[in-house]
C-alpha cells in the first residue's frame, strides 16, 4: 500500500507542469502576436536582407515593444549584420533573443526584505489595474516564506476598497489595519505603522487609492503618504511599487512617467499578462525607465503572481 501511494505521488509530480511551461501557456496570446509572426517571417529564409529587418521592426512595434526600444534593437542587429557578426537566420534569432534579454536585465540592488523590520512597501497605481489583488498575492507569497504581513487600507474613499482588502487579508492569513471610510489616508498609514512596529510585523503593504495619474492634487496626496512613512520609520518606504495592467499596452508608459516623477518608483508589477497580446510592453517599460520589474501577474489565482525572471520570460516569449 505504501508503495502504491509513493507511486501515485511521483506520478502527480511528473504531471505537474513546470513554471516555465505554465508561463508559456499564460503568454500564449503575446507569443502568437510575437514569436509566431517572427517564425513565419524567418521561415524558408537563408539570408538576411533589409526587407527582413524592416518586417521584423514592424512585428516588434505591433507587439508593443515600443518605438524607441524597437529602433535600438533593430539598430544593434543591423550593425552586427553589416559587420558580419550575424551570418545566418539562426544567428539572427539568437541575437534577437539576447538583445531583448539585455533590455530586461535591469541593474538594480536585489530585493532584501530582511534589511528592516517592518519592511514597508507602498503600492500605487490607477484604478482597475489589480492593485489590491496584487497586494493579497504578495502577502501570500511572503507568508509562504514565513513572513508576517500587515495590509494598511489607505484607500479610504471607497468603502468597497476597504472591504475587499479585508476579505483578501482573511483569505491569505495576513493582518489588516483599517479605519472608517473617509478617514484621512495619511493618518491611517501613520497609525497602521505604529501597530506594525508594536506587533513586530515583517512586511507592511500600504494600499493606496487608485489614482488618475493626470490629477495633480491626488498625486500630492500620495506624496503626503510617502512623507508620513518617511517620518514614521527610518529609510522607509523601502520600496514604492507601481502596479500596471499589461492589457493597456503603451498607455503604461505615461503612467510610469507620471508616478515616477512624483514618487520615485523603485519597482514595477505588471498584471494580467495572461489576458493580452501586448506582453511586449514588458520590454518597452524596462528599456525606457530602467526600473526593475519585480513581479508579473499571469492569472487570477493566488499563486499566479511570480517574481519576474528575465531569462525565463524571454524563453517563454520566444
Amino acid at each position: 500500500m505504501l508503495k502504491w501511494f509513493k507511486k501515485k505521488k511521483e506520478q502527480a509530480l511528473e504531471k505537474k507542469p513546470s513554471r516555465l511551461s505554465r508561463l508559456k501557456d499564460k503568454l500564449l496570446k503575446t507569443r502568437q502576436n510575437f514569436s509566431e509572426r517572427i517564425n513565419h517571417l524567418f521561415l524558408g529564409k537563408k539570408e538576411i536582407d533589409e526587407h527582413i529587418l524592416e518586417e521584423l521592426e514592424e512585428i516588434l512595434i505591433m507587439a508593443d515593444l515600443g518605438v524607441e526600444a524597437t529602433q535600438k534593437l533593430i539598430q544593434n542587429l543591423t550593425q552586427k549584420t553589416s559587420q558580419k557578426e550575424i551570418n545566418s537566420i539562426d544567428q539572427l534569432k539568437q541575437d534577437l533573443k539576447q538583445e531583448i534579454l539585455n533590455f530586461l536585465q535591469i541593474e538594480a540592488p536585489p530585493l532584501d526584505i530582511e534589511k528592516a523590520k517592518p519592511f514597508v512597501i507602498m503600492l500605487v497605481g490607477v484604478n482597475g489595474v489589480g492593485k489590491t489583488t496584487a497586494i493579497a498575492k504578495l502577502a501570500k507569497y511572503y507568508k509562504d516564506q514565513g513572513k508576517r504581513s500587515l495590509l494598511i487600507a489607505a484607500d479610504t474613499f471607497r468603502a468597497a476598497a476597504i472591504e475587499q482588502l479585508e476579505i483578501w487579508a482573511e483569505r491569505v492569513g495576513a493582518e489588516i489595519y483599517k479605519q472608517q471610510p473617509g478617514a484621512d489616508p495619511a493618518a491611517v498609514v501613520f497609525d497602521g505603522l505604529q501597530v506594525a512596529k508594536k506587533q513586530e510585523i515583517d512586511i507592511v503593504f500600504v494600499d493606496t487609492a487608485g489614482r488618475l495619474h493626470t490629477k495633480i492634487n491626488l498625486m500630492e496626496e500620495l506624496k503626503k503618504i510617502k512623507k508620513v512613512i518617511e517620518k514614521s520609520i527610518s529609510l522607509a518606504p523601502h520600496e514604492i511599487w507601481l502596479v500596471l495592467d499589461a492589457t493597456t499596452g503603451q498607455n503604461v508608459i505615461s503612467q510610469v512617467k507620471m508616478f515616477h516623477e512624483a514618487l520615485g518608483v523603485t519597482g514595477l508589477i505588471l498584471t494580467k499578462l495572461d489576458g493580452t497580446a501586448k506582453g511586449g510592453i514588458v520590454v518597452s517599460t524596462c528599456y525606457t525607465f530602467k526600473i526593475p520589474l519585480r513581479f508579473i501577474g499571469i492569472g487570477e489565482h493566488l499563486p499566479d503572481l511570480h517574481p519576474f525572471d528575465a531569462q525565463e520570460f524571454v524563453e517563454a516569449l520566444l
